[in-house]
């Protein structure tokens, strides 16, 4: 269960702020007011398509002062009118937008609550480098560019985690420099299989996947082992099989040539011998080959979702070599891809091989054929695989709206480049016309009416869903966006407090209290009832932003006239949390259904 799902785990207090309700509720079989508890479930709509722009110049630079008017975009081909636009600017506007206000808490010897201003980091970048895939070779020059990196392209309001594709999380997100060092100080070349130099014969994955998946020889269906014996003898196998047998038969050692096999009449033993040795060694080069493109496109995916559950830009950077997808893993990088673009995640993409030259006959970190017959082979093989590493990266980026650096030793440059964000981000929404509820993906394009010596740099796609979106499914995508963003709304009077009791040194009951007017609210008479509800998030995020804990709560209203008329002042919504000292924010989302208002505060509190 992720962060958002987890939120609502628990039912709050709701405490009236006027005595005289107790005298003027009627006793009747619905209460005037109940408090519910209320699953969070968020999902993905598409009635409104955002499409994060970035226009560049020919140095590089975003630039500003476009107009809705300036942009077409395309939706599988067909223009959409573009019925949402905005343009989002980075600096210390981002700091502002979220500063709070600093109410005075109740206090006393044992409880207490100390001002603090409520900044949330707004920029989180998780650095997932591949470790599975990483090189020997390209470990010193890796690590000299992250460093160098790190040093240069921080602010306070920026937040990064460092995580591997083995899974090994080496460090969650921080502001300390010194932990980001030494985060990448432990990165170290992972593998679980086996070592290629010392297999004999020596079969990449990129070999394997060639002979298994793509000519099928090795599949034990289209062709026996007798079979393909004969063809080779006959000279008629494609020249990688030919290759790849020739190495297997050179580890054969004392074989005695001319011995044949008893259950296959005619084949020489020897020659079956290679086949057989061929086909396992194969086989386990795509095993371990298969699994460990699996953990990549894993980690890919648990990465996006752990970033959407971060309040603010959301920057995934892949560190790595890049690796080979087999027709098997397209569903899984699909899915990887659209969970990113569903979660606003950018993925970002490194090669970290920088300007990479292919040495003949392949270096000393990767298994090659080494025979005659597969000298003139190596160089095409060694090429194609690393275009295949190197497509999966591109798609990656090109797929969510990021960037792929590559071909370029200038790496710590490039992190820059991957990591900054753009002074201009322009913000398109457009309703699909005739969207099919179908599930498949549709491509969107978008152009500039004058687009001389610019770039644009844009999401790719999106996926449609598969059901009917409801207006319920609407509000809760809604109010996701607004809990899980540093900026404040107030559209509904509330009033923020928090106190805090310490029974013990390491740990304290921290209460939040918002006080609600209700004269704002636009209730719905029915008989001689005000109706209306109130939804309620209240999320607990610490100093670097992360997802701490949260309630959602549900609070209907059926007020008789005199009751509503009591209730002037407003009501009071409590709500605890047990924590460890420390420093944190509360964020408190409130939305009313009747009136489609929403509010959205932000309260900070140190707890030494």
């Amino acid at each position: 269960m992720d962060a958002k799902t987890r939120l609502g785990l628990r039912i709050g207090t709701v405490v009236f702020a006027c005595s005289a309700l107790c005298q003027t509720v009627p006793t009747q079989s619905q209460p005037e007011i109940t408090s519910q508890e209320a699953p969070v479930t968020f999902s993905s709509r598409v009635n409104l398509v955002s499409v994060p722009v970035v226009v560049r110049d020919r140095a590089g630079r975003s630039i500003g002062g476009l107009r809705k008017e300036d942009f077409l975009l395309f939706d599988k081909g067909r223009l959409q009118t573009i019925t949402k636009f905005s343009i989002e600017a980075s600096g210390a506007a981002a700091a502002d937008a979220i500063a709070a206000a600093t109410e005075t808490s109740v206090t006393s010897p044992v409880v207490g609550s100390k001002e603090a201003k409520p900044v949330l980091p707004d920029r989180y970048i998780a650095y997932l480098v591949d470790d599975i895939h990483l090189k020997s070779g390209d470990l010193l020059q890796t690590r000299q560019a992250m460093h160098r990196h790190l040093d240069e392209a921080f602010d306070s309001m920026t937040r990064a985690g460092i995580y591997t594709t083995s899974g090994i999380v080496l460090t969650d997100f921080t502001a300390d420099k010194d932990k980001l060092h030494a985060a990448v100080n432990r990165v170290q070349p992972w593998s679980s299989g086996p070592d290629p130099q010392q297999d004999c014969p020596s079969i990449t994955y990129y070999v394997a996947d060639q002979l298994v998946n793509k000519f099928l020889y090795l599949d034990g269906h289209l062709f026996t082992d007798g079979q393909l014996v004969q063809m080779l003898g006959n000279h008629t196998a494609d020249s990688l099989l030919a290759a790849a047998y020739a190495e297997a038969s050179s580890c054969n050692g004392a074989c005695t040539v001319g011995q044949t096999d008893q259950l296959t009449p005619g084949v020489d033993l020897c020659s079956l011998m290679a086949m057989n040795k061929l086909r396992a060694v194969t086989r386990l080069a795509l095993t371990y080959g298969d699994r460990e493109t699996t953990s990549a496109l894993g980690a890919l995916r648990d990465i996006a979702r752990r970033l959407s559950s971060m309040p603010g830009n959301r920057n995934l950077v892949l560190v790595s070599p890049g690796f080979l997808l087999t027709r098997d893993h397209q569903s899984a990088e699909y899915d990887v891809i659209d969970q990113a673009i569903r979660a606003n995640v950018v993925i970002n993409t490194i090669d970290m091989r920088g300007l990479y030259t292919l040495i003949p006959g392949g270096d000393a970190s990767q298994g090659a054929l080494h025979t005659a017959i597969a000298s003139t082979l190596q160089a095409g093989i060694d090429i194609a695989a690393a275009t295949q590493a190197a497509d999966v990266l591109a798609d990656m980026a090109n797929g969510t709206g990021g960037t792929f650096f590559h071909n370029d030793n200038g790496l710590k440059d490039g992190l820059n480049r991957l990591a900054a964000r753009p002074e201009y981000v322009y913000v398109l929404g457009f309703s699909p016309q005739e969207l099919k509820y179908d599930g498949t993906y549709h491509g969107l394009k978008v152009t500039l009416r004058n687009s001389a010596n610019l770039d644009i740099q844009v999401r790719r796609g999106y996926w449609a869903p598969r059901h009917a979106v409801d207006s319920a499914e609407a509000a809760r995508e809604e109010l996701q966006e607004i809990v899980f963003s540093p900026e404040e709304v107030q559209e509904i009077p509330v009033e923020l407090q928090t106190e805090f009791f310490k029974p013990e040194d390491f740990k304290a009951e921290l209460t939040v209290v918002a006080h609600l007017n209700l004269q704002s609210l636009k209730f719905r008479k029915a008989d001689d009832r005000n109706n209306d509800t109130l939804t309620m998030v209240t999320g607990l995020f610490d100093s670097n932003g992360n997802y701490v804990s949260g309630i959602q709560r549900v609070v209907e209203m059926h007020l008789r006239d005199q009751t509503l008329a009591a209730l002037q002042s407003g009501i009071n919504l409590k709500e605890t949390f047990n924590v460890a000292p420390g420093r944190y924010v509360v964020r408190l989302v409130v939305r009313d259904n009747e009136g489609h208002s929403i509010s959205a505060r932000n309260r900070g509190v140190e707890i030494p």
